[in-house]
């Protein structure tokens, strides 16, 4: 979901601040006259400040809060000296977009605005108050450009739908013509906003962002009415649908959500696969309560056995072939033994393959992509152990096999138990001991680390659950949405737990735990076998 907003016009909760970063709430007290011309604004800066945002503004009582994490220790920097802001440039960027709020805020939403209209122009306002800024302290926009990742989440885009497509252009393409960023750097996002939206609409809104960047800072009337073009254009009505629109869960993100990862990356300074894997280990690491332990001599046995068996499933019914060959005999092949003979007579290392021969090979076999969810219910609580130990034996089987697993546990989160490409050393041990809420985005999230969707791999998604899920119907859909794009999906379900069984999955009824591991590399075996 969106961050919370951080123009909070209530009135501000009480807060005692932290004694470890008083040092900083009252530099930057001193500091705030200097970018706002007010005199009446107090600064606190202390872990969790914020009201749940990087940082906000309470205008009725003239207090900024800006959230320590961004800052890290109290230590990194003396806030007394000018030089700190360059050692701390996102903290300070989120001071400098708050003195923004301060100075050009000057409305506020008039009563029984429409929940979607009021929204939209709040949206509006973030690029309007820093267009505003950096008229008034051009160099101040060094600091802006620092803000926006911390004010854009990659859970801004989570379907490539009018309404996240418009949230996106509001908060990247629009600070472009507030001169905040360049369109260089949004290149790859401004591609995806008009791919969902058109070059059409996208001109419109523009129209819509550009002309509230124009409009006074007291003039709520207007923004109100902007906000109600931009619904327009989006094809929303507030009267029929006074509400924000919501993410449907039943659906899988799509190009926008890959463009704001792109952007976020290259701010970063890091390529998609490390902001990715750096996003992977904030957001699904497992709980402190989780162990380690030494894999078994059982387990690691049970490891060669499926390695063996899915390399002979690749290798299965030999086919006829040629082979290039260095030596005789075979068909010679006269180019390249013009090439061995000159590659020899410049005393070099001859590379070339005169002969060619028939020979019995293996048929191309596509990669096999094999996902496993596993559910850490409390009702699931004798499948933990074994489904454990199944996530390690399919990382190990599948290292030499041309296969790549991920073995995700959902409860009340999601935690990814083995990623991808990773053979980890040792056995992590899930605990069944939440609820069963967070079972679309463990699909989600498969799908994002094996490209469950995509074509040209041998696709597989395994399920032990006893289907007892809250959101049975989105849960569907996404299943429905895997299976007609190829993706085989296998559903294990404990046999002495009632539940709820999905279509287009093949389930399977099983008494014994252990026994999910046979079915899971029975299942791997016979799609290579078949591909």
């Amino acid at each position: 979901m969106p961050q919370p907003h951080h123009l909070q016009p209530g009135p501000t909760p009480p807060s005692g601040g932290d004694p470890a970063w008083q040092e900083w709430s009252d530099a930057w007290t001193r500091h705030i006259p200097v970018l706002t011309g007010r005199t009446d604004l107090t600064v606190t800066v202390a872990p969790g400040a914020g009201g749940g945002a990087p940082a906000c503004f309470y205008p009725a009582t003239g207090r900024i809060e800006v959230d320590a994490t961004h800052i890290g220790a109290p230590d990194v920097a003396n806030p007394r000296r000018a030089g700190h802001k360059r050692l701390v440039p996102t903290a300070y960027g989120l001071l400098v977009h708050e003195a923004a709020h301060a100075v050009h805020s000057q409305w506020s939403t008039p009563p029984g605005t429409s929940p979607v209209v009021a929204a939209v122009a709040e949206l509006l306002e973030e690029s309007r108050i820093e267009n505003r800024h950096r008229a008034r302290r051009r160099t101040d926009r060094r600091w802006l450009r620092h803000t926006v990742t911390t004010l854009v989440s990659p859970a801004d885009a989570p379907a490539d739908d009018p309404w996240h497509a418009g949230q996106l252009a509001g908060l990247l393409l629009a600070r472009v013509d507030a001169r905040i960023i360049t369109a260089k750097d949004i290149k790859g996002v401004r591609a995806a906003v008009t791919t969902v939206l058109g070059r059409k609409r996208l001109l419109q809104l523009r129209d819509v962002w550009r002309e509230a960047h124009t409009t006074g800072d007291t003039d709520a009337d207007a923004m109100i009415d902007l906000a109600w073009r931009w619904c327009r254009i989006l094809g929303i009505d507030p009267h029929r649908q006074p509400d924000t629109p919501t993410v449907d869960a039943g659906v899988f993100a799509g190009v926008l959500a890959q463009a704001l990862a792109d952007y976020l990356a290259h701010t970063a300074g890091l390529t998609p696969a490390q902001y990715r894997a750096q996003q992977l280990t904030a957001r699904f690491s497992a709980p402190t309560n989780w162990s380690l332990r030494n894999p078994t001599d059982a387990e690691r046995a049970a490891a060669r056995t499926l390695a063996a068996r899915l390399r002979q499933a690749r290798t299965h019914q030999p086919e006829p072939d040629t082979r290039p060959s260095v030596t005789p005999p075979g068909r010679l092949r006269t180019r390249h033994a013009i090439t061995a003979k000159a590659q020899i007579a410049a005393g070099t290392m001859p590379t070339a393959t005169p002969w060619q021969r028939r020979a019995q090979v293996p048929p191309p076999k596509p990669t096999l992509h094999l996902g496993v969810i596993v559910d850490a219910s409390f009702s699931m609580h004798p499948w933990a152990a074994p489904m454990s130990s199944a996530g390690w034996i399919l990382a190990h089987a599948a290292r030499a096999n041309q296969a790549i697993t991920a073995t995700i546990a959902f409860g009340s989160d999601v935690t990814l138990l083995v990623p991808p490409r990773q053979h980890p050393q040792q056995v992590l041990e899930l605990r069944a001991d939440g609820g069963s809420t967070a079972f679309t985005d463990a699909v989600k999230l498969a799908d994002e680390l094996l490209q469950l969707r995509q074509p040209g791999r041998l696709r597989m998604l395994t399920v032990v659950s006893d289907g007892d899920l809250p959101d049975i119907a989105p849960a569907q859909r996404l299943i429905t949405t895997l299976h007609r794009a190829g993706c085989a999906v296998l559903w294990l379900r404990p046999a002495d737990l009632p539940g709820h069984t999905f279509t287009d999955t093949t389930t399977l009824t099983v008494a014994d735990p252990v026994q999910a591991i046979g079915h899971i590399a029975d299942a791997a075996v016979t799609a290579l076998e078949r591909a």
